[in-house]
């Protein structure tokens, strides 16, 4: 007889703890459900910065370009006026 109520107490037991791990599997889930979103969010927002990145790069190269451009401009011109200098100082 004691060993039937032991099993009955292990079974009882068995029971509580299949129900705790039941709880604790359904919150994991939940858990990774979330997380799986929160990493697709992020994904979405690492592609969008990527993008601004890229465009930016673009923008500043295209900055340095000009910017190139002009100092070129200006290099050339100080070489006439010096090549005028030296036209006039040869005279």
């Amino acid at each position: 007889m004691q060993a039937l109520s032991e099993l009955s107490q292990n079974v009882q037991i068995l029971l509580q703890r299949y129900e705790a791990l039941q709880q604790e599997n359904a919150s994991l889930r939940l858990e990774s459900e979330r997380q799986r979103q929160e990493l697709i969010r992020t994904h979405g927002e690492l592609m969008e910065l990527q993008k601004q990145n890229r465009r930016l790069a673009t923008a500043n190269a295209m900055t340095n370009a000009e910017t190139n451009e002009e100092a070129t401009k200006r290099i050339n011109a100080l070489i006439a006026q010096v090549d005028r200098a030296i036209d006039v100082l040869n005279r």
